[in-house]
């Protein structure tokens, strides 16, 4: 955990020591509440370019899902051939059925270096990495609005009925904006398609266990690392909101709303007018092969200097009317 200890503590102090130049107390829980939210936003940014991997993945996996269901009707009554022939299909498309959890599986290291982090600071006012003793003293005894230490939990509250306000909500935030993002997945971008097989079932599950883990998990969690996750979840819903409304996969609710706000910008602009004038064109296209059907009329001179050949009748073929 050390090289993550260091990583943290460098975006973590770094912030803070830039909260303080802008007036805010060094030992007050707003700078090292901000402070973790500069983390937060550090760390997705920097997670982007697998957040789009993910959601590439994710895409292939929901069209591939008619040849999925195909390979099951074919090989249902052997499950190592249609285990052989789904890798097979994955490897030819360039799918990774497991790329959608990359992003919360490598967050896991981070959020439980955060955890340890804040609970080293709060009991024995011990720094890791850049964060000295000093300022871990600071962070472990941070409170929001003067009353709220955001090192407590919602079960180890000291009395404090304020932290379990506080901590309740950032629970109630994290589950909501869970379930929301994966709700937003399955309802706007996938196609009707994909809505049944096991990948579905796969979303399906996701969609109710997760917002419960976080949800059950999420009142042992400090106020600092419940800061963390709402943030972080907040990214995500945001950032997925973006991406679906921008590049919906095709076939999906989400590609049928761009498609009509498309027509209807196309619309303000006048562009139908344009495209009424293209359908006007096409069938001068279409009416040209039969002006070349006609065969040249010769005069009488030219025939008799071709030896009294006359032109050929419609019957003869394209190619040979000269």
């Amino acid at each position: 955990m050390t090289p993550l200890y260091y990583a943290i503590s460098v975006v973590l102090v770094g912030f803070h020591k830039a909260f303080i130049a802008i007036g805010l107390s060094p030992a007050g829980g707003a700078g090292w509440a901000l402070s973790i939210i500069g983390l937060t936003l550090v760390i997705r940014a920097a997670l982007i370019p697998l957040f789009v991997k993910q959601i590439k993945s994710s895409r292939n996996m929901q069209l591939i899902q008619p040849k999925v269901k195909e390979l099951q009707k074919k090989y249902g009554h052997d499950r190592e051939k249609l285990a052989q022939e789904t890798m097979k299909l994955y490897k030819e498309t360039g799918t990774n059925p497991f790329a959608s959890c990359l992003p919360i599986l490598l967050q896991m290291p981070i959020f439980l270096a955060l955890f340890r982090l804040l609970d080293h600071a709060a009991k024995n006012g011990s720094g890791n990495g850049v964060l000295t003793d000093s300022m871990a003293e600071q962070f472990g005894n941070a409170q929001l609005f003067g009353v709220v230490p955001i090192s407590d939990t919602f079960l180890n509250a000291n009395g404090h009925l304020s932290v379990q306000i506080v901590a309740a909500i950032l629970v109630v935030a994290m589950t909501a904006t869970t379930f929301t993002t994966q709700r937003q997945l399955m309802s706007k971008n996938m196609p009707s398609d994909a809505l049944s097989g096991p990948y579905a079932q796969q979303q399906k599950m996701l969609l109710y266990v997760l917002p419960v883990v976080f949800a059950v998990g999420g009142i042992a969690f400090p106020i600092g690392v419940l800061l963390y996750w709402t943030t972080s979840n907040l990214w995500t819903m945001g950032q997925q909101f973006y991406v679906i409304r921008n590049n919906p996969a095709p076939g999906t609710p989400a590609a049928k709303a761009k498609a009509d706000r498309d027509a209807h910008k196309a619309a303000k602009h006048g562009h139908p007018a344009a495209a009424a004038t293209t359908e006007v064109v096409e069938p001068e296209v279409d009416r040209r092969p039969q002006q070349r059907q006609q065969p040249k009329r010769q005069s009488r001179e030219q025939r008799k200097k071709s030896g009294g050949a006359r032109p050929t009748d419609k019957t003869t073929p394209e190619g040979d009317q000269q």
